[in-house]
């Protein structure tokens, strides 16, 4: 159970400046910047901005690690994943404060879904490596044709700052899981937590070089990782404009393999016949106002039906205004900070938008908190947003919820289905028909029914359209690590 004291201890820490984790060792960059927190606005240390040539000497650790690494086996791999699953349990709040200090989550969700949900799937891949066969086609009796899989070699990540660990966690487990090493840049506003487990990564065993960490702007650390001709593929989760770079990069070097995991606009839709009305106005909020807004399976867009709509808004604009904004670090918040100046400034400037083309703020959209120096919004629903306002088009990733009532299915069906967006989406019925029905016509890659978040590692993570054609999760995930090669034995 979380205790407030043990939570403050960790807080006042001071943190050392914070180097590269490179072929196993901490190395200084020729630059840093400063790390300021979410929660005061304060500069409370710095990490190294990495160069092109840091990411030289970081792709040539990984891969002079890859044949060792491979070679050990799947077993060497589980026992070394485990321990590193083992270790991150152990410190879990240790890396939830210092998580929380860099990006603002609140500290009851930052705990379950960074450091636990990170151990979780360290232990998942570690626990499947040894259990994923290779094939053997069904040919003539005079033929052997057999189908191996082969690590791809060396693999950068890019992952982003709302969920640094748990993120960072579905990309690196499967690629080591499956005998590659890595090199991965994180957020340049969340490095402190995945720089942390590169350190517990050769505590529990892992050779130096399998785990790289270049930490820096995306703009040249990320561009060097993406355009590096050593680089056998590259694991993104981001924005669109950026995804979009990324292809170009590999276009323009070694044609590496590009996974992306983009942004999402995700519909949460409700019909009349919902059975547990409180239920659903409980989880929506949360679907949308957990960690400010800052998800990327958010449901942003509420799409709630004629019949119920007001009785439904009203009991959520009442739900909303109790959250309790405040420190993330403090057990009495239910919403925390967000994760920088930038951020604010840009879910400030959606509602003023929303509010030109036509929408209407029920409750929220006020900066709170300003005389502590961090970056705090209150909870916002936007009522009056058509499919063609801005705010139903584009990803705020913010507390920002755009509402829009529907009479009919086939209606909703199309205001779900009209953006560029396929990531996520619910649906709220008691009619089995129905669900069936919206979850065959929504394009997106998840769609809840009667909740929503709902996940779990076995299943996977993924989007339609312009919300990317990476999975992350389950087994499907190691699809992405291996190459298949094809043995064609004569027996004749």
């Amino acid at each position: 159970m979380l205790e407030q004291g043990a939570i403050d201890r960790l807080a006042a820490q001071s943190i050392a400046p914070q180097g590269h984790v490179i072929g196993g060792k901490r190395l200084a960059g020729e630059a840093v910047f400063d790390v300021v927190s979410p929660i005061d606005g304060r500069v409370f240390t710095s990490i190294a901005e990495g160069s092109v040539a840091d990411v030289d000497r970081a792709v040539a650790a990984a891969r002079a690690a890859f044949p060792a690494w491979h070679r050990a086996g799947p077993g060497f791999r589980k026992k070394v994943l485990l321990k590193l699953a083992e270790l991150i349990e152990k410190h879990a709040l240790e890396l939830a404060v210092l998580g929380v200090r860099d990006n603002g989550t609140e500290i009851s969700m930052a705990l379950k879904a960074e450091p636990l949900s990170a151990a979780g799937t360290f232990r998942y891949y570690a626990e499947a490596v040894d259990k994923v066969y290779d094939e053997i086609a069904p040919t003539s009796q005079d033929v052997l044709a057999l189908v191996h899989r082969e690590p791809l070699g060396v693999v950068g990540a890019i992952v982003p700052w709302n969920f640094p660990l748990m993120i960072g966690s579905w990309k690196v487990a499967p690629a080591l899981a499956a005998g590659n090493t890595m090199v991965l840049k994180p957020a340049e506003i969340a490095s402190l937590t995945l720089l942390r487990i590169a350190e517990l990564a050769l505590e529990a065993g892992m050779p130096e070089g399998v785990f790289n960490v270049v930490t820096g702007r995306g703009s040249v650390a990320g561009k060097a990782l993406a355009l590096h001709m050593d680089l056998d593929a590259l694991a993104f989760t981001g924005s669109g404009p950026v995804g979009r770079k990324l292809l170009e990069y590999s276009a323009q070097s070694n044609l590496k393999r590009v996974f992306l995991e983009l942004g999402g606009k995700s519909p949460n839709i409700v019909f009349d016949d919902v059975s547990d009305l409180d239920k659903a106005v409980k989880v929506s909020a949360n679907g949308i106002f957990r960690n400010s807004g800052q998800v990327c399976v958010a449901g942003s867009r509420l799409l709630v039906q004629e019949g119920i709509y007001d009785a439904f808004l009203e009991k959520l604009a009442a739900m909303t205004t109790k959250y309790r904004v405040g420190n993330p670090l403090s057990l009495e918040s239910d919403i925390g900070a967000i994760s920088s100046a930038e951020q604010l400034a840009k879910d400030i400037a959606f509602l003023e938008t929303a509010q030109r083309e036509g929408g209407t703020i029920r409750t929220g959209g006020k900066r709170l908190l300003e005389e502590t120096g961090g970056f705090y919004l209150s909870p916002a629903i936007v009522e009056g947003v058509t499919p063609d306002m801005t705010l139903s088009r584009e990803e705020v990733f913010g507390p920002v919820l755009a509402v829009t009532r529907f009479k009919t299915m086939e209606e909703a069906i199309a205001i779900a289905n009209s953006t560029v967006y396929g990531l996520a989406s619910a649906v709220w019925t008691s009619s089995l028909a129905t669900a069936h029905t919206m979850v065959r016509a929504i394009n997106a890659g998840v769609v809840h029914v009667n909740t929503y978040g709902g996940a779990d590692i076995t299943v996977p993570l993924g989007g339609f359209k312009q919300s990317g054609f990476g999975r992350d999760k389950s087994l499907h995930a190691l699809d992405k690590y291996t190459d298949l090669k094809t043995a064609w034995i004569d027996l004749k």
